[in-house]
């Protein structure tokens, strides 16, 4: 499946002025899918265009695009129905909505939408969350930080993907305020545990696969086959309370301090938007196993933007970092995940873990920016080392090559914990 083809000419333009700005994140070459809505409140699929939104759902409507033949696959709202379609009618699709939008040959009485008058919306219906911890320097620094700086990875790390099972209740999509969790608390000193609201509060800038194409439940998949299986990316960013964490983790892992909020960006990225921008994985220190050989590049080439703005204030780039340093593709994450004979299923998502690269500006997380609060961050009005109630972040992304991809924003606000009145 994967290749490049005439989607992908970066000659191309399209009749919708915004798109042919070359600083705009949604050129023709990409052509993302989201869903929207007007002050109908009702909820339809869309693709980004420069500033406008394609309705896809009045398309399929009025008979200019049917995908599912017969069956409408753009009228409930998500995009688990038009994932679920083989990976041929993606492509097809894609490719006839750019020459719809084509400056040359295009329909120009297609329905758009300002992007500036419409909500966006959660695009998937999320089946599971698994989250990854597959950045070697972000896995490294964490040794570092807790354990022995000489053994900073544990035994199993260079052989397997590292994973949990998150919670996919609380995926929200960009622009979603998350209030600052509550847990158990015990310091080094403390005999006894508390419960309050966490004082630790951090980011993980991290990159969403989504499951297009499930396996039945026993059949694992090659990595060439898992790479086509996923439908498209999103921006992430993997909210961390981080003293919940440390007190709760052993033996089995995170739990309360990851269940509290993810936030992804509003607009799916597909995988053959991205396919120019293929990036050879890091050198591996140990071989991996043959189930997890790659005989293709399955990274890509993705500039990644943390901000922080305090309440009131201005934002400030606290990190830039790109995900090419990720030691375990979304490919060989989602093989790991299935060759157990776990069934994956349209619409889950794999979280990348954070990523970080090999200097301090480029960590992914506010716990190795300032090294678990050692040395605090300089931001607008002061400084940081975890966040505060009220501060904001984004994350941005974007490949850039002949034409920008880009993924839109994916921002979140800290609210108050909410009271429980006991401790």
């Amino acid at each position: 499946m994967a290749g490049l083809n005439r989607t992908h000419d970066p000659s191309r333009r399209s009749w919708v002025p915004s798109a042919n700005d070359t600083a705009s994140d949604f050129p023709i070459q990409n052509l993302p899918f989201g869903v929207f809505s007007e002050n109908d409140g009702q909820h339809r699929v869309g693709v980004a265009i420069g500033d406008m939104i394609l309705d896809l759902t009045a398309m399929e409507a009025g008979g200019t695009l049917t995908p599912g033949g017969d069956t409408k696959v753009f009228d409930q709202g998500v995009l688990n129905p038009f994932m679920a379609l083989p990976q041929t009618v993606w492509s097809e699709t894609r490719a006839k909505i750019a020459d719809l939008l084509d400056a040359e040959v295009g329909d120009r009485s297609l329905p758009l939408v300002a992007q500036s008058g419409a909500a966006l919306h959660l695009p998937v219906f999320v089946r599971s969350y698994t989250d990854f911890y597959a950045s070697k320097e972000h896995a490294t620094n964490v040794g570092c930080m807790f354990r022995d700086p000489d053994n900073a990875l544990m035994p199993n790390w260079l052989h397997i993907p590292i994973g949990y099972n998150g919670r996919a209740s609380t995926v929200v999509v960009s622009g979603t305020p998350v209030h600052r969790p509550n847990g158990q608390l015990k310091g080094p000193q403390d005999d006894v545990p508390r419960f309050g609201a966490c004082q630790k509060l951090d980011i993980e800038l991290e990159l969403g696969a989504l499951v297009g194409t499930p396996n039945q439940m026993g059949q694992p998949v090659s990595a060439a086959e898992a790479y086509d299986n996923i439908f498209g990316y999103v921006l992430m960013n993997d909210w961390s309370a981080r003293d919940i964490q440390v007190w709760e983790y052993q033996p089995l892992g995170p739990f309360q301090s990851k269940a509290f909020g993810t936030t992804i960006s509003p607009w799916v990225v597909t995988r053959e938007a991205l396919e120019p921008f293929r990036a050879t994985a890091p050198k591996r220190v140990k071989p991996l196993l043959p189930y997890l050989q790659e005989e293709t590049p399955n990274n890509f080439d993705i500039r990644m933007e943390v901000a922080l703005a305090p309440k009131g204030q201005d934002a400030t780039v606290i990190s830039r970092t790109n995900y090419k340093y990720i030691y375990y593709s979304s490919a060989l994450q989602l093989v790991h995940h299935a060759s157990s004979g776990c069934a994956m299923e349209t619409g889950d998502l794999l979280g990348s873990g954070t990523i970080s690269g090999a200097t301090q500006d480029s960590f992914g997380s506010l716990l190795e920016l300032t090294w678990n609060g050692r040395d605090p961050l300089s931001v607008a009005g002061g400084t940081r080392t975890f966040l505060e109630d009220g501060d904001s972040i984004e994350i941005t992304g974007w490949c850039v090559g002949y034409y920008r991809i880009g993924f839109g924003n994916c921002e979140g606000t800290i609210l108050p914990a909410v009271d429980f009145g006991r401790s």
